[in-house]
């Protein structure tokens, strides 16, 4: 087969996602991830071989971060990552012959969080994301303990020991429908505990997580109320609280910038490694899922392939080949395009069945209604402005 692509436009890499273990602590009914009840753990003895395998690709051209994720990372020893940070030094030392900057972050339930764990933040500069969906009421309603009792209480006290070691928190708030009916007291509460950078992530149907409460198009004018309340809340707030969604589409708009591809949908601009060693690329969230069509989305692993070399499989060329064509359908039918660059394939196939294809719900929300009310905000201090 001959491929329709050349591996110098993919990448360069932005974000390695690494599995340290499948477990969760927590059993949040919203989760895609499968095997999340067993205790399976990253071996140190792979830390070399990742970053051996990432830094030797032509694929890093600049600096980029590493992020714990795809169960919960804390659910480890704090040994370990003593230890792993010790090993991606030297392999840094061995192969990132420009020394472009390793940025290590971490995506965290904050329930397991204690002095020990900021001691390690602090000392190697790791950057910290908590999923934290508001205030107790709507948490616990969704993300609970593995006995059934929520996390909310446990979740803030960690989050209190990071702000009191002057560590950054950065949120990470999944929507429901329940949420949509609390726009003030989920801003309240942000607010209150001084959690002033928050992106809104959407409860998605995808992987194990078969259905969505946000799935119905009778939802968006719910959706779009939500929103609004809360650009009028921000805006009101004079530029200290910060929502990702608006940050970015109106740095898109303050720029004059369109897009024409995300990283989501980009070869090797994320690349995603699981507990056994096995790499992917394009949304993390493919990595631990199973399909009908692709089968699972596993292009090779660390001690026997590189990163440049599976791209010439044939599961590498039928993956990328439907992405892209997905991504091309995107940007010949749909206005949003330049603000969107084609969507997650993620949201494709689990919607729509397969990667070519464009309108999803997740991109209604994520993209167009949002789109839409920040455009009717600004038309309307131009007006202002004008008069």
């Amino acid at each position: 087969m001959i491929p329709d692509f050349n591996i110098t436009d993919f990448g360069p890499i932005n974000l390695v996602v690494l599995q340290t273990t499948s477990f969760c602590n927590l059993d949040c009914d919203y989760c895609y991830l499968p095997n999340r009840e067993q205790k399976n753990q990253l071996s140190l003895d792979l830390i070399h071989p990742i970053f051996k395998t990432i830094l030797t690709s032509p694929f890093v051209q600049h600096d980029f971060s590493v992020c714990w994720h795809a169960g919960e990372p804390l659910a480890v020893p704090i040994s370990f990552y003593e230890s792993a940070f010790e090993l991606i030094e030297e392999a840094s030392q061995n192969y990132n012959s420009k020394s472009y900057k390793i940025w290590q972050s971490i995506q965290t339930n904050a329930t397991l969080i204690n002095q020990k764990w900021c001691d390690l933040f602090k000392k190697h500069d790791v950057l910290v994301g908590v999923s934290l969906d508001g205030p107790d009421f709507i948490h616990d309603a969704h993300r609970k303990t593995r006995k059934g009792t929520g996390s909310h209480e446990s979740a803030m006290r960690g989050i209190s020991l990071l702000q009191k070691n002057d560590i950054p928190v950065y949120i990470i708030a999944v929507l429901t429908e329940q949420s949509l009916d609390y726009p003030d007291e989920i801003f309240n509460f942000f607010i209150e505990n001084n959690l002033t950078d928050v992106g809104f992530n959407l409860e998605e149907t995808e992987g194990i997580h078969q259905s969505s409460s946000l799935a119905s198009r009778e939802l968006e004018d719910r959706y779009k109320a939500f929103i609004q309340r809360i650009w009028d809340l921000t805006a009101a707030n004079q530029g200290q609280f910060k929502i990702r969604e608006f940050e970015n589409l109106c740095n898109l708009i303050y720029k004059d910038c369109r897009l024409d591809k995300t990283d989501m949908n980009s070869p090797f601009v994320i690349v995603s490694v699981d507990y056994q060693g096995n790499f992917s690329t394009f949304d993390p969230e493919l990595l631990s899922v199973k399909t009908k069509d692709y089968g699972d989305f596993i292009l090779g692993h660390v001690l026997t392939d590189s990163l440049e070399s599976v791209c010439h499989t044939e599961k590498f060329h039928k993956i990328y080949h439907d992405m892209k064509a997905g991504v091309e359908k995107c940007q010949q039918t749909c206005q949003y395009f330049g603000v969107c660059g084609g969507g997650a394939g993620s949201n494709k196939y689990w919607e729509n069945g397969t990667f070519i294809s464009t309108e999803t719900h997740a991109c209604r929300y994520r993209t167009q209604i949002i789109t839409d009310v920040i455009l009717e905000e600004l038309e309307k201090i131009y007006h202002i402005e004008q008069a």
